[in-house]
This record gives structure tokens, C-alpha cells and sequence, in this order.
């Protein structure tokens, strides 16, 4: 497992743990505040991570004192297994929301379809994410909480699909409850921020039986695994400029996708204002931002068992997640 710690920011960060052990019952796990390599329990104060986001401006006053407090249960990193660092409410998932990245989708589009000139094409697909910045709306849709898995485990790939891909987002934690919440209002909004990789099968996108309805995001996105989240939460206190961290996977020790915030069509306060004029946000949800240019797709590069992927976001750590060949053999859906 990689150290998690050198690019971890701020004074401490929260994550779910279980210890270390062979064999039996899988162990009970508990939240727990991340100071350098130690890990104060926090059993005693929340039954599980998400519960903290219930009251975050109490929390926050409460994990400060405890950050400094020597008494009370601490363990060494080391002798613990980070799970994913919080059990979301709601998944929301961000869409086409990097220019970059959408540039090259539609420029390959116009020049393979309509015929344009790779100048035209991309001058064209340029004129588009300008006009959709100025008076377009996010995409959203809701992701499975059961996708989510921890920062270092195994990354099952689906017997039905061959194009499994990576997609890597920064996610928000939302700690105040709120609906029809104003762009200006929005980052009050915001807990906690970490890493999550959107792994998509491509070829499970589209149902040829059912091609008027468009894509099938549960098949795609939402198998067991497809959601590696972590390794901790960070507080928004401590991500100084969300709308400028550094998004880097490494597949197979090869740089796929490096690209900064900046590059969003959208950005934080607007996803939230969107989303929220839908849904009532609450403590605890899940807000992933986009991904980036550099997925398989671009590459036409898919992921095989044992294949892995390195993950880091600027402030928040590293994951790493290895790929392995689903076990069971199931029979295509009918």
C-alpha cells in the first residue's frame, strides 16, 4: 500500500478504519481523525464518519481539541486498514464538466462525422464549450452508494464489458443541509473534500435494444468496486483553492490523466446551486466534480486483471487499486 501522508494537507483529516487481522470476521470498523501517522479512535464520539457531518461547525470545534489532546485511544496508521472514508447519502456524479476533455470528444465528432478539418473541428467544439460555460447547465446524474469501495482494494472488472476505464474526480462532502441553495452561498456548503475514481465499463454505456432512451448509467458505472473513494477526508478548511488542485492517475505507472481544476466548465458553487434545485442536499452527500481529459477511451486503453491504478489529488493522498478478474461467471442479463 503507498503512504498516504506526504500530500495529505492540513493539521488532520478523517477516515474509516478497521484494524489489521487474519482470518475470521471481517473487524468492526470505526471513524477516526488522522494526525501525521497516528489515528485517534473516534468510536466514542460518532458510530460512523458520515455522523460528524451532522453538526460540522460543532465537529470541526471538537476534532481541533482533539487533534492536540494526547489522551484517548490512538493507533499507528500502520496497523490499520483504510477503508473508504465515509458511507455516502446521496451519490450526485458531474458529467462533461472539463473543457479540455470535451473538446476532444467533440472535435473528433466533427471531424469523423461531418468531415472538418482537425482546425475547424476543434475551433468549432471550442465555440461550444464557451457558449455552454456562458449559458449551458451541468450535467448530473446519482451514482449507487454499494459502487463505493476502499482507497487499496481490489477493483473488480465485470465479466459482461471489456472496456473498463478510469475517470478520476474530485469529490466534495456536503456538511450543511440545503435546497435551492445560491451560487454565492454554495462553498458554505462544503465539509470535506477527497478523491473518487468514476470507473466506467464504455461498452455497458449504450442498450442497442433501447437506443431512443439513451445511456444505462447503472450498468456502466455502479458495479461493486466501480467507485474506489479516499483514503481520507480533508477538511474544506484546509484545501485553500479547490478550483486549482492537481488531478494525476498513473495506469500501470503511466501518466493518464494531469490536469488541474481550473480546466472545469463548471465549477464548485455552480454543480451545488444545480443540484441542489433539484434535491435538497444533507450532511454527508457526495458531490463528484468531473473528470478530466486522459481516460482509456482517449488512449484506447481498458483495464485487464492486474492492472493498477495510482490515483492523487493535490492535499488529499494517493489511492491505489489494483484490478482483478470477477470470480463468479454470471449469465448475460435478460
Amino acid at each position: 500500500m503507498p503512504d498516504p501522508l506526504p500530500r495529505h494537507a492540513g493539521p488532520y483529516a478523517l477516515g474509516t478504519f478497521a484494524a489489521n487481522g487474519a482470518g475470521g470476521a471481517a473487524p468492526a470498523s470505526f471513524p477516526g481523525l488522522v494526525t501525521g501517522r497516528r489515528v485517534h479512535d473516534l468510536s466514542d464520539v460518532a458510530a460512523r464518519t458520515r455522523d460528524l457531518f451532522e453538526d460540522w461547525d460543532a465537529s470541526q470545534a471538537h476534532l481541533t481539541a482533539l487533534a492536540g489532546d494526547p489522551g484517548g485511544t490512538w493507533h499507528d496508521l500502520a496497523d490499520l486498514r483504510i477503508l473508504a472514508p465515509i458511507e455516502p447519502g446521496q451519490i450526485l456524479q458531474s458529467g462533461a464538466n472539463y473543457r479540455r476533455h470535451v473538446v476532444d470528444l467533440v472535435a473528433a465528432e466533427r471531424e469523423s462525422v461531418h468531415g472538418a478539418t482537425p482546425e475547424e473541428a476543434r475551433a468549432d467544439a471550442e465555440r461550444m464549450m464557451d457558449e455552454r460555460a456562458r449559458s449551458g447547465v451541468p450535467y448530473i446524474f446519482l451514482g449507487s452508494p454499494r459502487a463505493v469501495c476502499g482507497p487499496y482494494d481490489e477493483v473488480i472488472l465485470p465479466a459482461l464489458g471489456e472496456q473498463h476505464d478510469w475517470e478520476l474526480e474530485l469529490a466534495l462532502v456536503i456538511g450543511r443541509e440545503g435546497r435551492h441553495i445560491r451560487r454565492a452561498d454554495a462553498m458554505a456548503h462544503v465539509a470535506a473534500y477527497t478523491i473518487c475514481n468514476d470507473i466506467t465499463t464504455r461498452d455497458r454505456l449504450y442498450r442497442p435494444d433501447l437506443k431512443a432512451i439513451g445511456t444505462d448509467w447503472f450498468t456502466a458505472k455502479n458495479a461493486d468496486t466501480f467507485l474506489p473513494t479516499g483514503p481520507f477526508l480533508v477538511p474544506a478548511a484546509f484545501v485553500s483553492d479547490p478550483s486549482d488542485v492537481r488531478i494525476t492517475l498513473r495506469h500501470n505507472g503511466v501518466v493518464r490523466q494531469d490536469e488541474s481544476t481550473k480546466d472545469m466548465i463548471f465549477d464548485i458553487p455552480r454543480l451545488i446551486a444545480y443540484a441542489s434545485a433539484t434535491t435538497t442536499l444533507r450532511p454527508g452527500d457526495l458531490l463528484l466534480t468531473g473528470s478530466p481529459a486522459g481516460n482509456g477511451a482517449h488512449w484506447g486503453v481498458f483495464l485487464r486483471p492486474g492492472d493498477v491504478l495510482e490515483a492523487e489529488i493535490t492535499g488529499l493522498g494517493v489511492q491505489r487499486n489494483t484490478c482483478v478478474a470477477d470470480p463468479s461467471t454470471p449469465e448475460e442479463p435478460r
